[in-house]
């Protein structure tokens, strides 16, 4: 009798104890996303990104999911698929990511994602996409509350550094996809949800000129060189 009384309370506390983990893992669920979104920290040079230039990435945006715990801790535990080929710098903004290719849910739960597969920095229009959380400062969420007209916008590929000044801050639907394709004008163009996820906002960038990583200034290579702004 003692003994099954002794079982029935080691199975009680275990029942609190797994009750009081999941009472905690919903309280902090946002803490504990923001903070597997902030451990990603790549290293990101000339070998590793003509590596990663070579390798296959989905674009197809029908399969995107919103960045719930689920697609973040996976994102985490497979991020050999992520491919990055370059950095992004927004100083005015507090902006530094890494660039990687295509939309799949590991590349934007952790990264900015290029939206087509022959966009090249420096030419036409290189669109970037990335989440908006509810940290103010994680993935793209600066640009929804620190981008301004007139701030500039830092590129790189590790060989090369592209410098761009915004021109253009605006919402536009969701449907409003001819914002990605080529131009023949030099853009960046940088895509993320507005406060509600049903719009987009629309930061646009036009090319002021390119220089070689070792020749740009010295504040944007320690910029570059930084941590990754995925942390709170």
């Amino acid at each position: 009798m003692a003994k099954k009384k002794a079982k029935r309370r080691w199975w009680g506390t275990l029942g609190f104890l797994l009750l009081i983990l999941v009472s905690l893992a919903l309280i902090f669920n946002e803490q504990i996303k923001t903070w597997l979104v902030s451990s990603y920290q790549p290293e990101v040079t000339t070998k590793s990104v003509k590596q990663n230039e070579k390798k296959h990435a989905s674009y197809d945006f029908k399969k995107v999911k919103s960045l719930d715990f689920s697609t973040v801790a996976k994102a985490r535990l497979n991020s050999k698929e992520i491919h990055v080929v370059g950095q992004i710098y927004m100083p005015q903004s507090d902006i530094h990511l890494p660039i990687a290719k295509g939309v799949s849910n590991p590349v934007l739960a952790l990264t900015a994602g290029t939206m087509r597969a022959d966009q090249k920095m420096g030419q036409n229009n290189y669109p970037l996409a990335g989440h908006h959380m509810v940290s103010h400062t994680i993935l793209f969420s600066p640009l929804y509350f620190k981008t301004q007209v007139g701030q500039k916008i830092y590129l790189t590929n590790a060989t090369k550094v592209y410098e761009y000044r915004v021109t253009v801050r605006k919402f536009i639907a969701a449907t409003d996809v001819q914002v990605v394709a080529p131009t023949k004008q030099k853009l960046v163009t940088l895509i993320t949800c507005d406060a509600t996820g049903a719009n987009r906002l629309m930061i646009r960038g036009k090319y002021v000129k390119q220089m070689p990583y070792k020749q740009a200034p010295l504040a944007v290579r320690k910029g570059f060189a930084g941590k990754f702004n995925n942390r709170y």
